[in-house]
């Protein structure tokens, strides 16, 4: 087995078969993590572990063992995948609280490289503190703002509130604070590693209206951390020393064995 045979998909430490795909594909109830693993480390394993076993005592009324999670992703990587896109999903298997995990191993994805331009959309996930899947209308309006030229789509309350994006969280430099917006939102592991080890930040209520007056924005999952130029057409500070400071500290993170 070499890693030119990504994807993997493993369920419950086995090969998937295309029957037991079926799962996934058809159950729409259940909750995942995604991480970039390098070298066989993940910055922030701990928090991911803890994502999956807070989700699963919200969706399914008891704890996810991290360890066995570990050892899920640690066999589905193999002796031979070092760097890769790793997503632990776990699902439903039925109408009570019996589940099982998938393990999905692919290419490594790169960083977002280039600052990211925004578009505000009237929308807010349910359960937001929550990773869970099939939520169709965050896909859909991320589709929406690539359709129409931009990166990501910026999910803003009725009353103006800012919140998250569709696939990131987005933080704003005022100051020496980095501001999080104060609203329900999924706090992902980038965010909490940057709260934890970067620049004094705080969470207050940011509104669109609110967010030219600030020095620079930046977004941040996974896959990394970028400048946001525009949103909604308008151009915005880039703050490019306070960005790659941000990048510079969460890349000196060391990642932890999986």
């Amino acid at each position: 087995m070499t890693p030119t045979d990504l994807p993997r998909f493993e369920i419950d430490g086995r090969r998937a078969t295309a029957e037991d795909l079926f799962g996934p594909v058809l159950r729409a109830y259940g909750h995942f993590t995604a991480m970039q693993v390098r070298a066989g480390r993940v910055r922030g394993l701990g928090l991911h572990l803890a994502r999956l076993d807070s989700a699963h005592r919200e969706l399914f009324g008891a704890g996810l063992d991290g360890e066995l999670v570990r050892a899920r992703v640690r066999h589905a990587l193999g002796d031979d995948v070092r760097d890769a896109s790793v997503r632990v999903q776990v699902y439903a298997t039925g109408d009570g609280d019996a589940t099982t995990v998938l393990v999905a191993v692919r290419p490594p994805k790169a960083g977002p490289g280039s600052a990211r331009r925004l578009v505000s959309v009237p929308y807010q996930r349910s359960i937001a503190e929550v990773k869970h899947i099939g939520d169709f209308g965050q896909a859909y309006y991320q589709r929406l703002a690539r359709r129409g030229g931009h990166d990501d789509a910026l999910l803003v309350a009725a009353d103006g509130t800012v919140s998250e994006t569709a696939t990131a969280n987005i933080g704003f430099f005022d100051g020496a604070t980095v501001v999080w917006p104060e609203a329900p939102l999924l706090a992902g592991i980038t965010m909490q590693l940057l709260v934890a080890h970067g620049p004094v930040s705080e969470r207050r209520p940011v509104r669109v209206a609110d967010v030219p007056s600030f020095e620079g924005a930046f977004v941040a999952n996974s896959r990394g951390i970028a400048a946001v130029s525009h949103l909604d057409g308008v151009e915005l500070p880039l703050a490019e020393d306070r960005t790659k400071g941000l990048i510079e500290t969460y890349e000196s993170l060391a990642g932890d064995l999986i």
